[in-house]
């Protein structure tokens, strides 16, 4: 079984480690855009043409399911990228984890990219999935650059400014960009207030993660042989290990330790 995972960087590493620890015996792909990051700031159809190009470098591996492991991917360019892959390879999306939050009840914060938050998209699943619900919107500016480049001072300046955006009252952080599931327990740190009930963080990866399996009809064994290989690709080119930054988190450390495919 092969998986395959896309990115313009390492904001994968979480829906990747999510999907080793599921299954341990797959082989993972995953097609980075070095030469193209940050998406970001890009036009959506710019966006769209980069994302198309990484997607179709890891169909050329021939997996069993593509995950978009970037929330403004799956924005902008999920139906290019459905259009061009499905039915042959399933294409799966990460949303942000607002319907869950939401029915945790409690006033809740959306952490988010300057582009993502506001956006259209993210407002159509507040208001599918959080009516009646406290939310505010957290611009996170700078933390994606940094956690990409593993800037720990930049990591810090930036998580302490999107905690000072958040209200006091808040329970629940959605962690609506992939890249901050890196650094979810500074995260945590920083928004947990003194004498309050320990603060729920939700991420994307594991459903992520889940929900490529059941798209391919498979199911999670933890306990299969740890004998999956690893491919990463870099802009369409075969790439020998993963970008440097990566292991400065524990995720890309747990995926160092994959065997490259031969």
């Amino acid at each position: 079984m092969k998986i395959a995972l896309m990115d313009s960087g390492i904001g994968l590493l979480a829906a990747t480690a999510a999907v080793r620890r599921l299954r341990p015996d797959a082989d993972l792909v995953l097609s980075l855009d070095p030469d193209g990051m940050p998406w970001g700031p890009r036009t959506p159809e710019d966006l769209t043409r980069r994302a198309v190009a990484v997607a179709e470098a890891a169909a050329a591996h021939r997996p069993a399911a593509l995950i978009v492991g970037c929330n403004t991917a799956t924005v902008h360019a999920l139906p290019a990228l459905r259009a061009r892959l499905e039915p042959g390879i399933p294409v799966i999306g990460t949303v942000p984890a607002i319907k869950p939050a939401a029915a945790g009840g409690g006033p809740f914060a959306i952490w988010a990219t300057p582009a993502t938050t506001g956006s259209p998209y993210q407002r159509d699943l507040i208001e599918r999935f959080a009516d009646g619900v406290t939310v505010t919107e957290v611009p996170c500016h700078g933390l994606a650059q940094a956690v990409e480049h593993a800037d720990e001072a930049a990591i810090d300046a930036a998580v302490a400014a999107a905690a000072a955006l958040t209200p006091d009252d808040v329970t629940t952080v959605v962690l609506g960009c992939t890249h901050y599931e890196l650094v979810s327990e500074r995260i945590r740190a920083a928004v947990q207030r003194p004498g309050s009930p320990p603060l729920v963080l939700h991420g994307s990866a594991g459903a992520v993660a889940a929900q490529s399996l059941r798209r391919i009809g498979e199911l999670p064994a933890p306990q299969a042989s740890a004998d999956g290989t690893l491919t990463v690709l870099l802009s369409g080119r075969e790439g020998t290990a993963l970008p440097e930054a990566a292991l400065a988190y524990e995720e890309g450390r747990l995926l160092k330790e994959i065997s490259p495919a031969r």
